[in-house]
């Protein structure tokens, strides 16, 4: 009898998972949960706690900021934004962001 790595047994239903995802449709709202999830260790506290509404449509990042400082501050630094939530989902996910 052959013994099994573990490791190999994860990979398997980890690519029969992402089959299922893809086949539904269903990994770019796995990703859109992950980017909004993760939206707090992205950005940092300050930024997480000032943004009232973040969802993604059509490859762009929308955030409803309750500060207009911070909203102008954020402005200036999109392409940081879009850096980091592209490094978290592992490829260009998102091409812009816009502020409601």
């Amino acid at each position: 009898m052959s013994e099994r790595n573990p490791k190999d047994k994860d990979q398997s239903i980890n690519a029969i998972i992402d089959k299922f995802l893809k086949a539904y449709n269903l990994d770019g709202r796995m990703k859109d949960y992950d980017i909004i999830n993760g939206w707090e260790e992205m950005m940092g506290k300050a930024i997480a706690l000032r943004t009232e509404k973040i969802y993604i449509r059509n490859r762009i990042l929308h955030l409803k900021m309750n500060s207009s400082v911070m909203r102008e501050e954020l402005l200036f630094g999109k392409q940081v934004i879009i850096d980091r939530v592209n490094q978290k989902a592992g490829s260009q996910y998102i091409v812009d962001v816009w502020f409601e």
